[in-house]
């Protein structure tokens, strides 16, 4: 009998705004990941109310800040209370205001449509790390007990961090020595106040929207309570403070938070990593610390993900703490600053004033401070490079390629790295297209023929971008591209013969620990509330993070195609033609099984056939991914014949064609104008192309010319790692009434080599095959999935 144990790649303690950005950040990427969360429903208390100007830019790369839709901001911030501009260089310069509960829910929504599975009402109480794994115990509501297995686990789990305590993590620092109040009142009528500064104390007021007025206070000389305040002890102090009484209000919310400063002397200990809150403790002065850590988990996500699926090259998981431990710091420290400053009493208004006038004197103090704040000056060590932009962001800036106008954080959307090409010589661009083309599954290429001038700088041929946005490298001639992608992204898969999904050569290596390798297998049950198929997803996630266009998927093969890739993580276009019932009952299984999938309607082989289906594709694939990209075309659509030579009229004739032949063509062509190099295309065939039937002349006719497609679109879309193949069915169960005569069965089951006839799953499999990156070496081919009738 199996140990009762669930068993996935990533275990993520702690369903915050940190925990759901590192679930959908490795779900992205292809992870598999377990979120452990001890409340059993989100909380409504927002904590935090501040995104800056580096975590819009990410949230904006990940498509999701039409979500939050209008956001109040404000360039006028603070360091210490004292006024500071955040205006930089940036599409979102300032102070956005959005509450910690609205963050925590549009990640939470992200990351369970990417499928990571989130438990709430688990509450962390044993870790047991091997050579080999990391096993997890769970406490759920009911006093029973959950085991988890993983390759690793990561606690971003709060200042409190069960992980860091049980994982034995040092976290040094100072306690609190002062302390601010902070409620959120209803039913009171105060003035509005930023950070003014009165006799006896500090005070904050600010009124929402909603008629919810926050306040923060904090008396001079007054220590921590070393408990929880209740309302009684804000309004006291307020009334003291400012001499106003907001006692007759309601209470929302009421906590305190002090000016502790902590930050753990490692970040990683082999399987156990620390991100947010569990890494380091801060006062949140200036909403820094909620962007801290979405920050962590951005670095992380994409790092990890390529170490447990075996991506990893040597040093890259080691570079999660080199980055983030000293941005933490530079942030900690800059907090300590702001607290002298801010909580102080007459001591240090000198010093506030010095510090006033340097910051508006000078705008190389305030640029300095501006940047600090907001997350834009970061700069990793990257390598080798003088480039300026070397380590940094790519910054915000508008690019127009051969077929769109798009952005540079736009780019970013699939959470894979980006060659970006800029205008310049041909000849080098191409030379470094080729380089880069053994790495097309983990970098796409991507070719500018003019961009704005934020990216405009001289000299400067191509960059290459990490997933987390930050530039790795630079064309501009004294470093080498090949050494950067393989730095970064690991050895190719086509270098080694070992795909992708399933291996790399080279793992990441700590010199006293064992690499990240897969777990010893071990029988599983999934507890609930996790859904029994979605298991099946563990070991099926090829094609996460790529979209894919099915026609004619509402029935048939095209339905068993379309379920198929959702099953590999693939977000699914199902197209119709008038059964729109048919088609959201696909949608509705591809969802139940923890997929994505959408539908789309267009009759084709009638005029404006293409352009009516791509208007509601590109709608589609908009909304869900804030991109048009298309990585997979399946050419499923067709009508049969069923009508003797003798009986074809020339409008049947003409309608084969157009809805089996002149419609792929100019679906491939319009597709091509989305699909990103190393994109997939399948068309569906026939065997009746290579085996005889009188009957379906024509209809053999159509899919003759089908397979031309593959055999000549192969040459031309080779130097863009664009593969295009025929998978050629034979006879296969539909709908078509014969399938329910037992004797017809029997006797069409005879022309196959396994004496039964197809199954729509029998194809779907192949045409999961030939889009992943298993097939990257099949081109032009003709697959024979006819079960052997072709054999003779």
């Amino acid at each position: 009998m199996g140990e009762d144990r669930t068993s996935t790649q990533v275990i993520v303690v702690g369903a915050g705004p940190v925990g759901l950005m590192l679930a959908g950040e490795l779900r992205l990427a292809g992870a598999d990941v377990v979120v452990l969360e001890k409340l059993t429903a989100p909380t409504t208390e927002s904590r935090a109310s501040t995104l800056h100007a580096r975590t819009m830019e990410i949230l904006d790369s990940r498509g999701l800040l039409r979500q939050l839709g209008d956001v109040p901001n404000d360039r006028k911030g603070h360091f210490g209370g004292i006024p500071l501009d955040l205006t930089l260089p940036s599409r979102y310069p300032g102070q956005w205001k959005v509450l910690q509960t609205r963050i925590e829910e549009l990640l939470g929504r992200w990351a369970q449509d990417l499928g990571a599975d989130v438990r709430r009402g688990h509450e962390l109480t044993g870790l047991t790390v091997t050579g080999e794994h990391a096993e997890a115990e769970a406490r759920l509501p009911d006093g029973t007990t959950a085991s988890f297995r993983a390759l690793c686990v990561v606690g971003c789990d709060g200042e409190n961090s069960a992980v860091r305590r049980l994982g034995g993590f040092d976290f040094p620092g100072t306690d609190a020595t002062r302390d601010m109040l902070r409620a959120d009142v209803a039913g009171i009528d105060v003035p509005d106040r930023r950070f003014e500064r009165l006799e006896g104390g500090l005070a904050v007021a600010a009124r929402r929207p909603d008629g919810v007025t926050r306040v923060m206070v904090h008396e001079f000389g007054a220590r921590p309570r070393g408990a929880q305040p209740d309302f009684a002890d804000v309004a006291d102090t307020w009334k003291r403070v400012t001499g106003e009484d907001i006692g007759a209000g309601t209470p929302l919310w009421v906590n305190s938070f002090g000016d502790a400063s902590r930050q753990a002397g490692r970040y990683r200990d082999h399987r156990l990593f620390l991100a947010g809150d569990a890494a380091h403790q801060q006062m949140p002065i200036g909403g820094q610390a909620l962007n801290l850590g979405l920050q962590d988990a951005v670095n992380l996500g994409w790092k990890l993900a390529a170490q447990v699926r075996q991506r990893g090259p040597d040093g890259l998981l080691d570079s999660y703490h080199g980055e983030r431990h000293a941005v933490g710091q530079r942030v900690l420290n800059n907090i300590r600053a702001q607290a002298l400053l801010l909580l102080g009493s007459a001591e240090v208004e000198p010093v506030r004033q010095v510090f006033a006038e340097l910051a508006a004197g000078s705008e190389n103090v305030r640029a300095h401070l501006a940047g600090t704040i907001s997350g834009l000056d970061i700069r990793y060590d990257v390598g080798p490079g003088r480039h300026p932009l070397l380590g940094r962001r790519l910054p915000h800036a508008d690019i127009t390629t051969t077929e769109s106008t798009t952005t540079s954080t736009s780019l970013l959307r699939s959470g894979r790295g980006v060659l970006l090409l800029l205008p310049g010589d041909d000849a080098r661009r191409e030379e470094l297209r080729t380089l880069a083309a053994p790495w097309a599954d983990l970098v796409r290429t991507v070719t500018a023929t003019s961009v704005s001038e934020d990216l405009a700088a001289p000299d400067t041929g191509a960059l290459l971008v990490r997933p987390d946005g930050h530039v790795v490298w630079a064309g501009t001639g004294d470093t080498d591209l090949t050494t950067a992608l393989n730095r970064w992204f690991g050895q190719p898969p086509r270098a080694t013969g070992v795909p992708a999904a399933q291996g790399a050569p080279v793992p990441a290596r700590l010199p006293d620990t064992a690499p990240l390798t897969a777990p010893h297998t071990v029988p599983v049950t999934a507890p609930a509330p996790a859904p029994a198929k979605k298991n099946r997803r563990t070991d099926m996630n090829r094609l996460t993070g790529k979209t894919a266009l099915v026609t004619g998927s509402s029935r048939g093969m095209g339905r068993a195609a379309a379920l198929r890739l959702a099953q590999e993580g693939a977000l699914v276009a199902v197209h119709y033609t008038a059964n729109r019932e048919a088609a959201d009952d696909v949608v509705t299984l591809i969802e139940k099984d923890g997929g994505r999938a959408f539908t789309v309607r267009a009759e084709l082989g009638v005029p404006g056939d293409v352009h009516e289906l791509f208007l509601g594709l590109e709608s589609g694939l908009r909304e869900r991914t804030g991109t048009t990209g298309l990585d997979i075309l399946v050419n499923n659509a067709g009508v049969m014949g069923g009508v003797k030579p003798e009986d074809t009229t020339p409008e049947k004739f003409d309608q084969l064609f157009a809805v089996n032949a002149k419609a792929p063509f100019f679906l491939i062509q319009r597709a091509l104008k989305n699909m990103p190099d190393g994109g997939r295309i399948i068309n569906i065939t026939s065997g009746l192309t290579r085996f005889a039937n009188p009957d379906e002349i024509a209809y053999a006719m159509t899919k003759g010319a089908v397979d031309q497609l593959a055999l000549h679109f192969a040459k031309y879309l080779g130097p863009r790692n664009i593969t295009i193949n025929s998978v050629a069915p034979g006879i296969t169960r539909n709908d078509n009434p014969v399938f329910g005569i037992p004797e017809a069965v029997e006797q069409m089951a005879q022309l196959s080599a396994f004496n039964r006839i197809g199954e729509p799953e029998d194809v779907a499999d192949v045409v999961a095959f030939l889009a992943t990156d298993e097939a990257r070496w099949i081109t032009g081919s003709f697959v024979d999935a006819t079960g052997g009738t072709l054999l003779g």
